[in-house]
């Protein structure tokens, strides 16, 4: 589990424009909220906190420049822009140590299947259960030479001490299946159908501009 420290500046200015002037400034207006106190708006470092959003579940250490007592949080709600993909706003929620939380982890699928099968993931996170601090970056599903029609259910899913599955355990995770054959024949059939119907097209619009 990655540890990423934030230095949060407070936000008094609220509304689109004081958003947009946030952004400008490089920074990401974000609000910090949990455990029974009332929110806080403050801004972050836009790169750092996208560098350190590429881990999934990263756990934040904010520190305030106002003087407040440093707390741990993590990311509840990342919103951002459509087209740029740049990070608009960004809710956190805080966490303890020894405190239990669910969130979805990616799933990681390792190995090969046995020959002339296809791998087909059908989901791409497991929501579990496990200490705030020690939350996984994604879980390892192995599909080492499974044969088509076998399959993986969230129960199945192998998972470190201190972790519980929070999802359905009869969940599909991943699903082998045979690999789909090329018919060439038919493939090749059809492109000279193809090609012997437009030759004629074309013999009879001439035919017609002739005439």
């Amino acid at each position: 589990m990655a540890d990423f420290k934030l230095i949060a500046e407070p936000r008094n200015e609220f509304g689109k424009g004081a958003a947009r002037r946030t952004r400008r400034a490089g920074r990401i207006p974000a609000v910090v909220y949990g455990h029974g106190g009332d929110p806080v708006h403050i801004s972050v470092d836009g790169h750092a906190t996208m560098m350190a959003l590429k881990h999934a579940n990263a756990l934040f250490e904010i520190e305030s420049t106002d003087g407040a007592k440093n707390v741990l949080a993590i990311a509840r709600d990342v919103q951002t822009d459509a087209v740029t993909r740049e990070i608009e706003h960004l809710d956190l929620i805080i966490v303890k140590r020894g405190e239990k939380v669910e969130v979805d982890v990616p799933v990681h699928i390792i190995g090969e299947s046995a020959p002339g099968t296809m791998v087909q993931q059908e989901e791409s996170t497991i929501l579990i259960k496990a200490d705030a601090t020690k939350l996984p970056e994604y879980i390892e599903v192995t599909v080492d030479g499974r044969a088509a029609g076998e399959h993986v259910l969230a129960g199945q899913v192998a998972l470190d001490s201190g972790i519980e599955l929070a999802a359905d355990p009869e969940l599909l995770v991943v699903n082998v299946s045979e690999e789909a054959e090329m018919d060439t024949e038919s493939d090749a059939e059809e492109t000279a159908e193809e090609s012997t119907e437009e030759a004629a097209e074309g013999a009879e619009e001439e035919k017609t501009e002739d005439e």
